[in-house]
């Protein structure tokens, strides 16, 4: 039993969501804890919304509930599970949050390639920062087919 967690990223995407099982496989193997981690932002003069930070805040406390709860459900075997609601830019809070980890777990990136270039993506920064092994869980075909349109 190992006393390092596996972290693993989520967005609540279909691709996050696959990375949340495999850590959720992985995890029970290794015996060690999982947390679960949501980055999210807030910046009351750039959203221009009436979205207060303390609702950002809660919908990002759903979408952690919501992805462990589906991942869960057929599952007998489950890890200690840690729910980590993070405030900060999604690379830089998994790179941060790997300190002391196991592994770091995140998907693929789905976005278009221009977008990849321009303004790279969570997965290949923590492929180059983070502090633990990382795995990156592939799109699917059909993730790739919506993200090309």
């Amino acid at each position: 039993m190992s006393t390092k967690p596996i972290v693993v990223g989520i967005d609540g995407t279909p691709a996050s969501d696959r990375a949340l099982e495999w850590a959720l496989d992985e995890a029970v193997v290794r015996k060690c804890p999982l947390h679960v981690v949501h980055a999210w932002t807030f910046e009351a003069l750039a959203n221009w919304t009436e979205t207060t930070e303390q609702q950002v805040r809660a919908e990002s406390a759903a979408v952690l509930e919501k992805a462990v709860r589906k991942a869960s459900e057929q599952r007998q075997d489950l890890p200690e599970i840690v729910r980590m609601s993070l405030r900060g830019d999604a690379a830089a809070t998994l790179e941060k949050t790997s300190e002391g980890a196991a592994m770091l777990v995140v998907a693929s990136h789905t976005g278009r390639r221009v977008r990849q270039i321009v303004l790279g993506s969570t997965s290949m920064h923590v492929v180059r920062h983070a502090h633990a092994p990382i795995v990156v869980i592939p799109v699917n075909d059909h993730e790739l087919a919506e993200s090309t349109r």
